[in-house]
């Protein structure tokens, strides 16, 4: 089947990919010309587990390409996927003017009857104003009589684990209106594409369109509301001497709330939580109500980032000249080299701010780290080079004062902690993501300050 993907982002690469691996001819639109280059070149612009094979394999079979030339995609594709960014507006409120942009060059370009996807995470009525854009073009052109279909088809892929969640989908959400003989084609259509992901159970749940919408939205605001309730816990817990892991574990055996999303730390980041919260917000403000419980996760989200800061401000008092600080973690999450919203940066910021010096390490995302430091301290004078960004854990560590955990890369697990005792100037560790057992770690002699398990009773 032959399908264009307009957006080469996050989600836009990681569905080329996939479907070209189960054999369809995928065409890749970006406006990018240089990001375009570079993808013809090999060079894949995100960290993703399982990509890059898949990118080699299928641009080497010519299945999966890269365009610039807008009337060239549109061309290619029966489907056009929409893949585009939708950023948070001033108020919150999801930009759609990349969405609506792609929608209106299909219309400018088709010459024939096609599905249109919108894979971009959108509010509820977008698919209405996609339609109206492709409609308004095909006008201008006497060619109305041209047929098409607008498609809800959200994403539900887990950073880090994008690949495998795409290729073994808990769920695939289809939003298509109407019982027609139109409709029952697009579902059809739909089915097929999605069949060698869907063979040993139906994952796919057919809805109207803004049903499919919504369902996106709600998805990231009820996570993101698990991780802030378990955070206001987490403080909670630190304050009447609880052990917050030991509340996990009871409450997660409960079936009807189970183990995700329920672990304290520094607050969630990166692409989707934060915006889709605000957008969802947003929408109910356009729609006259007040979602109170989203407000308040956003709320709890934002002052759990300062967590870490409050602890060592507390442990080494407001200013903090002459102290250095090991970072272990820069990315909002392992296994990616995101750092949009990541907690770190707000971290390494406030450190900055009070004098301190920064060594850092993450195994994926310093580059990428680098640059986005050097766009928050743009403004701080000298800030930027007091941050170090190192090549391996024990060389951020090496004479910092104390070391602080951003973010749970497995390979920070299997340190040797007579080492990392003797690396240090002090040992001190501030962990954002308890990864360590606050009885283990006094054990081996360090004074450890943990999410929610700082005041509790532990063996020694």
């Amino acid at each position: 089947m032959k399908i264009t993907i307009i957006g080469t982002g996050y989600v836009g690469l990681v569905t080329a990919a996939c479907l070209a691996e189960q054999g369809n001819n995928v065409l890749c639109l970006d406006t990018d010309s240089e990001k375009i280059a570079r993808l013809q070149a090999g060079i894949v612009p995100i960290y993703e587990q399982g990509l890059r094979e898949l990118f080699d394999r299928n641009t080497a079979a010519d299945r999966l390409r890269f365009t610039d030339d807008i009337e060239t995609s549109v061309s290619h594709g029966e489907i056009q996927f929409i893949a585009v960014g939708t950023p948070s507006g001033e108020n919150g409120a999801a930009d759609l003017q990349y969405v609506i942009s792609a929608a209106s060059n299909i219309g400018r370009y088709m010459t024939r009857p096609m599905l249109v996807v919108d894979k971009s995470t959108v509010p509820v009525g977008t698919g209405d104003k996609v339609a109206v854009a492709i409609s308004a073009q095909l006008k201008q052109r006497n060619l109305e009589d041209v047929g098409f279909k607008v498609i809800s088809n959200p994403e539900f892929l887990k950073e880090g684990a994008a690949v495998s969640d795409f290729m073994r989908p808990d769920r695939i959400i289809i939003g298509i209106d109407g019982a027609d003989r139109d409709a029952d084609l697009a579902r059809s259509t739909m089915r097929s594409i999605y069949a060698p992901f869907n063979r040993n159970h139906d994952r796919l749940i057919f809805m109207d369109l803004r049903s499919a919408e919504f369902t996106k939205y709600a998805a990231n605001a009820m996570l993101a509301t698990r991780i802030s309730f378990m955070n206001e816990l987490a403080n909670l817990a630190d304050q009447v001497g609880v052990d917050i892991e030991m509340v996990r574990q009871g409450i997660g055996s409960d079936t009807r709330i189970g183990y995700s999303f329920l672990y304290a730390g520094t607050g969630y980041g990166g692409s989707c939580f934060p915006k889709d919260v605000r957008a969802l917000q947003q929408t109910a403000t356009d729609n006259g109500l007040d979602l109170k419980i989203l407000q308040a996760v956003e709320e709890v989200n934002n002052s759990q980032k300062q967590i870490l800061i409050e602890k060592i401000r507390k442990r080494f008092g407001s200013n903090l000249a002459g102290k250095t600080f090991a970072i272990w973690g820069l990315a909002f999450k392992p296994e990616t080299d995101d750092m949009r919203e990541a907690p770190s940066r707000e971290v390494i910021r406030q450190l900055l701010g009070a004098g301190a010096n920064v060594r850092a390490y993450d195994p994926i995302a310093s580059v990428e780290a680098l640059r986005c430091l050097q766009l928050d301290m743009a403004g701080v004078p000298g800030g930027i080079d007091r941050v170090g960004i190192c090549s391996s854990p024990m060389e951020a560590a090496a004479g910092a004062d104390a070391l602080v955990i951003v973010t749970e890369w497995k390979a920070f697990r299997g340190q040797d902690f007579g080492v990392l005792k003797d690396t240090l100037l002090s040992p001190v560790i501030f962990d954002g993501r308890n990864l360590f057992d606050p009885g283990t770690m006094a054990g081996h002699g360090f004074e450890y300050h943990s999410i929610g398990r700082d005041k509790a009773e532990y063996p020694r």
